[in-house]
């Protein structure tokens, strides 16, 4: 399959600027497979998709504020994106302008709290070292900003608010630079409905990173690679899980990244095991998935790694004839937009 199979027509206004009023107000398409068909729902009713023999799992990793804003000891304007910690001190980042920085190169983000660049690498990232180490979490914290996706596009850029709504009830633990966005739909009502009618509810962990939106630079999608992300699945979770898949149990993954994460643990021996990894599995056209049974995902952009793994799990004629629908529609799209429910 090529990437170009995967193009569809979005209108702009249909990209979700803000979330909605209420998490669970977003609108939900039912996709059956087995059928063939589509439906329009709501997410409010997701808890009556479910059986009480199912098992949903969830991300519960927490988003961390990695879009810092700094100068140069000049005075000049310099964005940094953090992507990934690399130890002591020093982190993997997105600089913009990236070709003024040399290393050397001082960033001021506050008082106290400034970088360093070390080393320039490929497509625009450095290496930085921050001054400061133990108390470098609780900076960010205090001078970073939600990192919104690009194609969200404000006045306000990331808002008080964006801080609560772009993070999902159950967010425990803190390593991601973006939400996973199926996530956010849910409440504790949600979940406590979901709770009654005997449906179980494990949590997994796994970092969403640069990885999951580098753009697909392989035409052909067989070539495609996706960089691997940290995941980790306890006792209690891994249990639950292989227990499921014993007796049969349908296994519900909410969003593309505990997909992943669920897919690459159970390929390595046929069973779920309680570890903490890298998830290095690109699903492309032709996967067999053995873990997953059903899956609540966002919609996602064309071409994208995501819409890939998205348009493999439900056939891809049958997802983007639910995308066209979903375009005509009117149902908002990416991270603050609606969900699809692939059965």
């Amino acid at each position: 399959m090529q990437l170009s199979d995967l193009n569809f027509e979005l209108p702009e206004n249909l990209i979700a600027q803000h979330p909605a009023d209420r998490r669970e107000a977003s609108r939900m398409l039912i996709v059956d497979r087995k059928a063939g068909i589509y439906s329009d729902s709501s997410f409010s009713q997701f808890p009556t998709e479910l059986c009480p023999d199912d098992l949903l799992v969830v991300n519960n990793t927490r988003v961390f504020p990695a879009r810092l804003i700094g100068r140069s000891e000049t005075g000049a304007l310099i964005e940094v994106f953090l992507i990934s910690d690399a130890g002591t001190g020093i982190w993997v980042a997105l600089a913009r302008p990236g070709k003024r920085l040399k290393p050397g190169k001082r960033i001021i983000f506050g008082d106290g709290f400034s970088c360093v660049v070390e080393e320039k690498l490929d497509d625009g990232k450095v290496h930085i070292k921050f001054d400061a180490d133990s108390e470098l979490d609780d900076l960010i914290d205090r001078y970073g900003k939600t990192p919104l996706p690009p194609y969200i596009r404000r006045n306000d850029s990331a808002s008080a608010a964006d801080r609560e709504r772009y993070q999902t009830v159950y967010a425990k633990y803190r390593g991601s630079i973006a939400a996973p966005t199926a996530g956010l739909h849910f409440t504790p009502e949600i979940l406590q409905a979901i709770r009654s009618r005997g449906t179980g509810i494990a949590e997994i962990t796994l970092h969403v990173g640069y990885g999951t939106f580098q753009p697909v630079r392989a035409e052909e999608l067989s070539d495609h690679r996706v960089l691997p992300e940290r995941y980790e699945i306890n006792d209690h979770a891994a249990q639950m899980l292989q227990e499921a898949k014993q007796r049969g149990r349908r296994i519900v993954a909410v969003g593309t990244t505990t997909t992943r994460a669920l897919e690459s643990n159970f390929s390595v021996s046929g069973r779920f095991e309680a570890v903490r990894a890298d998830a290095d599995l690109t699903i492309t056209p032709g996967y067999e998935f053995r873990a997953v049974d059903a899956l609540l995902t966002n919609f996602h952009l064309p071409q994208s790694s995501l819409l890939v793994l998205t348009s493999t799990f439900g056939g891809h004629k049958l997802i983007m004839d639910a995308y066209r629908h979903a375009v005509d529609a009117g149902y908002r799209f990416y991270s603050y937009g609606d969900c699809m429910f692939i059965k």
